[in-house]
């Protein structure tokens, strides 16, 4: 660390070429490296707030069929329990979001934390993916909403004819203005600011929690005057085994990852918010489907329940038919919220990746007087609307489900970076060359035992390794001599101790990988199977001991804003995560990867063509972390 690196002269575009680019990181946004011209979000959202986006983001109307579906076919009387076994593992990704949240609190989320502490080409791909998550997903649940709303004016055909969906033959499509028009209203509302839309998403929010607060409350009534006759089954409380629990746990996983959309606010609240909010919200949505489904399960037998509308017709059967019409209300309100979930991120990652020069600078304008990025937003909104106008995206909303993954995946993977090896380099643009050059002659005088405030003209440079006073000491001497051996070799303990580590979590990824497709994958031969499956788990668990053996760096203490959420029980809270979310991701099916891998090849195109050309990193002068705060002061903070 003691030599500052300009990247274009060790290799950046020279022996590895454009590759190069891939493992390029960026910095942490400080109060140093604000960038100039780039105005920054409004700090607006304050705890209630980030509750409101995390809840209504994860509570959709999925909890409202979802139920039925997992008890009829894996979960039977025990569904509480795969609800909370789902909460747990989403609960440790949102450890590893807080810490990393806490530490870059900057707009972008997981692509943000993935550049920072892999590199460009995963955190591209990254945000890349999220882009269609956000998309697909707004564009899914508001054609979701029409359907359910005309129910509450008596059926599919009573909304008025601009509103209710038509067919037209020449193109051989259903439309559905509904769709459209509240994609629309959503994106207004982001656009007025961040704070009033956030006020609005806590309005149809609480009537959604009122509605299954509803379902628990009057449910739990007739359950005790009916003697709960769900969990008097000569099947007993695991009719499917233990096995379709946790299978049952897999399927509604996925009713929490909605919570991701707290991130991407991290530069709107204060920076010790943002873990409350993540684990407040995550705690309510976890409670609430628990409560739903131990009511539920317990007013009809599992094998009975209606996979369409479990809940409705759970109601029905007691008697009370009417309780349809809040049963709706609650849905129609959870697909308005989540709607608005799915679009406010969108926008800032959109931001992020124009920022970092990845896409074009119209993404990364903010409007200064609502702060809000209004062309980002409006952009986001016309696409979303018009796939909700012309297509029936039911079919891709599996696709959703695969950029929530990989950023859970790769936040994880974050972390363990961030703890074992923190980027040792930072990146500053070239624009400061004169402070960086001024800083390097300063740290090689003092290397040389020159002192730099003397004038080389006038004055004679002590050698520092010779003692002040005249007379020689061999005792001092051999001291120095042994405390350099000391330092050198702790350089060189350190430097195996960070390969070690990078290689170490390299190979846990790979092994968590071939442990999950091979147990996922009956179709493979028995002896490959069980061999892919005991290399895995003897990399996985190497991979636990030697992180939990050796040291974590020392310089994740300075990593970015200190004094925030640290994550707990690393490292193997962070590999947990890593295991459980590259499961969901192999299980997610081969359509579903034939289609995102068809957006990922797209990306790849973008970014080789564009992105990789004008990233703001292109030109940028790596220095050793040790420096950052003495280059920032030579050079008077001029990009506070």
């Amino acid at each position: 660390m003691g030599v500052l690196v300009d990247s274009q002269k060790e290799g950046f575009g020279s022996s590895w070429g454009g590759l190069k680019s891939l493992v390029r990181r960026k910095q942490v946004d400080s109060a140093h490296s604000k960038r100039s011209g780039h105005h920054q979000l409004a700090k607006e959202l304050t705890v209630p707030h980030l509750i409101a986006i995390g809840v209504g983001s994860t509570i959709g109307a999925g909890v409202y069929i979802l139920v039925g579906t997992v008890a009829r076919e894996h979960s039977g009387p025990a569904l509480a329990i795969s609800f909370l076994i789902a909460g747990i593992a989403a609960a440790l990704s949102a450890f590893c979001y807080a810490e990393l949240a806490s530490r870059c609190p900057s707009a972008g989320s997981a692509y943000h934390y993935s550049y920072i502490c892999v590199g460009e080409g995963v955190a591209w791909l990254i945000g890349w993916a999220l882009i269609l998550e956000y998309t697909i997903g707004g564009a899914a649940v508001a054609r979701g909403i029409s359907p359910n709303l005309a129910l509450l004016f008596g059926g599919e055909d009573s909304l008025p004819i601009f509103l209710s969906r038509q067919y037209i033959p020449g193109l051989d499509v259903v439309v559905d203005p509904c769709a459209a028009i509240l994609v629309f209203i959503v994106t207004g509302l982001l656009c007025v600011g961040i704070k009033e839309s956030t006020f609005a998403q806590g309005i149809v929010t609480t009537a959604n929690v009122c509605a299954m607060i509803f379902v628990i409350v009057a449910g739990g009534y007739l359950g005790y005057n009916t003697g709960w006759a769900g969990y008097k089954l000569p099947t007993g409380y695991f009719p499917f085994g233990v096995d379709g629990m946790l299978a049952g746990s897999a399927t509604v996983f996925f009713a929490y990852i909605g919570f991701d959309s707290v991130a991407s606010t991290a530069e709107e609240n204060p920076q010790r918010d943002l873990p409350l909010g993540i684990a407040t919200a995550l705690s309510i949505c976890c409670g609430l489907y628990m409560l739903v489904s131990i009511v539920i399960v317990g007013l009809v037998p599992y094998y009975a329940m209606d996979p369409d509308t479990p809940i409705s017709s759970a109601f029905a059967s007691h008697g009370m038919q009417w309780a349809a019409y809040i049963i709706t209300i609650g849905a129609v309100t959870a697909l308005c919220s989540t709607l608005m979930g799915s679009l406010l991120p969108q926008p800032r990652i959109l931001l992020a990746m124009a920022r970092d020069g990845l896409l074009p600078s119209f993404f990364s304008e903010v409007n200064k007087s609502s702060q809000v990025p209004i062309k980002s937003t409006l952009a986001t909104g016309l696409v979303a609307a018009t796939l909700s106008f012309f297509m029936d995206v039911s079919q891709l909303a599996g696709m959703v489900s695969v950029g929530t993954l990989l950023a859970f995946t790769m936040v994880a993977i974050s972390v363990l970076i961030l703890r074992y090896v923190p980027p040792d380099e930072v990146p500053f643009p070239s624009s400061l060359q004169e402070s960086i050059d001024s800083v390097t002659l300063r740290y090689s005088q003092r290397i040389s035992g020159k002192n730099p405030e003397t004038n080389p003209e006038t004055s004679t440079f002590v050698d520092s390794s010779q003692p002040l006073l005249g007379n020689k000491n061999v005792a001092v001497d051999c001291l120095v001599i042994e405390k350099q051996e000391a330092q050198a070799y702790w350089t060189l303990t350190e430097q195996n101790r960070r390969k070690i580590a990078g290689w170490t979590i390299m190979l846990l990824c790979v092994g968590a990988f071939g442990l999950t497709f091979a147990a996922s994958n009956v179709w493979i031969p028995s002896l490959i199977r069980l061999t892919c499956c005991g290399v895995g788990g003897v990399l996985l668990l190497s991979g636990l001991i030697v992180l939990t053996c050796i040291d974590q760096d020392d310089a994740r203490h300075n990593f970015g804003h200190t004094g925030g959420f640290i994550c707990p029980f690393v490292p193997l809270l962070p590999i947990v995560c890593i295991l459980i979310n590259v499961y969901l991701l192999i299980n997610l099916g081969a359509a579903t990867w034939a289609r995102v891998s068809v957006w990922l090849l797209i990306g790849v195109v973008v970014y080789v063509f564009y992105g990789r050309s004008h990233s703001s990193l292109l030109d940028a002068v790596y220095v050793p972390a040790a420096h950052v705060d003495e280059i920032y002061r030579s050079s008077g903070d001029s990009l506070a």
